[in-house]
């Protein structure tokens, strides 16, 4: 089930290669994305690229060859024409060919009268020749397809999955380049046709929907237009998209894991925009993602299979971020997963992360603080499973993954002395008597915040302290400005000298 989708039936093969290509691209541009607003394209071309080309799909081509070509494409026999549409379409390729062709008037007002032909292969290779177009470099060659998007997204209720595929990478193409298509697909309704595809049967149309939809989200207007909605249907939250959605995030045979993927990214999005949050967790997306989290834990338990992480990156960030909503602690996490299962779930999803995708731990880690910070019975499980060892073996791992292990059994000491008294005596102690040989002052500070909280619930952690040299072992950091006060306030209760109450903890 965690395998890439097998290739669909018929002479499309070199397709399925294609969005194997995607995948592996898809997946190093998501970071870069979330830093800055990347353009990803998807170019969809089919197997008759290994045939031998013309003289017109070779080189660029001037602006009398591409006059010739759309000539011949309006005569002739449909044969004919659709011998003229490939060439034209081979010869879009080149850049100069595009500039060319969106110079010469008419050029588009042609292939949209093709595409509204009453011939299948002419509509399909005019729509592949907009398909060229709108993976463009250019924002100028997007731009000049405008007239074309109304009739794509007609195409969008047809019965050719093939056919509804290719116009939805094309609008999502076209989406992800100018504010201006973007501006222009909404009025005319490209919401509600989304939220009919989103009921198709076939894994690529829904693949494909999952793109064109996440180019839509990730837009800088999609918080306040795209997203929500002053007309029902006319918006992501108020369609039948969102129900879909949530159903579509659990793979199945049939459609495999790359559309649960593709609409996991989607609901990252919109989580990140923070429209309306509470509104997805009442609609069940917090324990829609918990229970498949846990059967993620299940498929890693007994698998090697490093596709699994695809899903589960954007899973752990949308169950992560959707816990630390106001009222998720009321949403019932403790009372669907059962404490321990998701507790469990975490734990195996970084052993096998360890192995196979180790930048996905923090992601583990991240959620795991955000079920901790708030639910002492969150806390109690994770005592009651021995996992402290466990988790403080990843303290090598790497910066990120030190800050937030000590922020999780910060968490847990923080619930008072009886988490304490689980704490220590144990391994917590060797572990931070090493932190403090380290001089990184983010990583010492947040040991210093769980050492005070010890030494006040626990007076016994501050005795054992001192005993094996924690006090020369503060020195090294006595000189670090950000550090001096929390190295004093932390001597004075290692010595008895204060009683003071730590405040409430401050989550990176």
């Amino acid at each position: 089930m965690w395998n890439h989708r097998s290739g669909r039936l018929g002479p499309t093969y070199n397709l399925q290669e294609q969005r194997d290509r995607w995948r592996e691209r898809e997946a190093a541009l998501r970071k870069a994305r979330r830093e800055q607003h990347l353009v990803s394209k998807r170019l969809l071309r089919d197997s008759d690229l290994e045939e031998p080309r013309d003289e017109f799909q070779n080189k660029p081509l001037e602006e009398l060859e591409v006059l010739h070509l759309l000539r011949m494409s309006q005569r002739g026999t449909e044969k004919e024409k659709e011998k003229a549409l490939i060439s034209l379409r081979h010869s879009l390729q080149h850049p100069e060919t595009q500039q060319t062709f969106i110079r010469l008037e008419g050029s588009i007002r042609t292939l949209i009268g093709l595409l509204t032909s009453n011939w299948a292969s002419l509509q399909m290779e005019a729509a592949r020749c907009l398909h060229e177009l709108s993976h463009a470099d250019q924002p100028n060659v997007a731009e000049a397809c405008l007239p074309s998007t109304s009739y794509l997204l007609t195409y969008l209720s047809g019965h050719s999955a093939d056919f509804i595929e290719l116009c939805l990478y094309t609008l999502g193409n076209l989406a992800v380049e100018s504010e201006a298509v973007r501006r222009q697909l909404l009025p005319q309704g490209i919401i509600p046709a989304l939220a009919l595809c989103i009921q198709s049967p076939h894994a690529a149309v829904l693949e494909a929907l999952g793109y064109t939809l996440s180019q839509l989200l990730q837009a800088n207007e999609a918080p306040k237009e795209i997203i929500p909605a002053p007309l029902i249907g006319s918006s992501v939250l108020d369609s039948a998209i969102l129900p879909n959605m949530l159903r579509l995030l659990h793979p199945t045979p049939e459609l495999g894991a790359s559309v649960a993927v593709e609409f996991a990214w989607c609901l990252h999005y919109i989580i990140c925009s923070q429209v309306n949050n509470p509104l997805l967790i009442s609609r069940g997306a917090l324990s829609t993602l918990g229970l498949l989290l846990m059967d993620l834990a299940r498929a890693a338990s007994g698998s090697v299979d490093t596709g699994l992480d695809l899903l589960a990156c954007p899973v752990l960030r949308c169950f992560g971020n959707l816990l630390a909503e106001e009222g998720a602690a009321d949403a019932g996490v403790r009372v669907d997963f059962a404490d321990e299962r998701i507790i469990v779930a975490m734990f195996i999803l970084m052993e096998f992360f360890i192995q196979h995708q180790p930048s996905l731990v923090p992601e583990c880690l991240w959620v795991l603080n955000n079920l901790t910070v708030k639910d002492p019975g969150l806390c109690t499980a994770l005592l009651s499973l021995d996992l402290v060892a466990p988790l403080l073996q990843l303290l090598p791992i790497s910066r990120v993954v030190r800050i937030l292990v000590l922020t999780i059994l910060c968490n847990i000491a923080e619930k008072g002395p009886f988490y304490c008294q689980r704490l220590w005596p144990g391994p917590v102690l060797p572990h931070m008597l090493d932190i403090l040989t380290l001089s990184d002052s983010e990583v010492v500070g947040q040991s210093l915040e769980l050492l005070q909280l010890l030494f006040v619930h626990q007076p016994e952690a501050a005795q054992d302290f001192l005993q094996h040299a924690g006090l020369q072992a503060l020195e090294k950091h006595k000189e670090e400005p950000d550090l001096q006060e929390r190295i004093q306030a932390l001597q004075e209760v290692a010595l008895g000298g204060s009683s003071l109450v730590p405040n409430a903890l401050a989550l990176p």
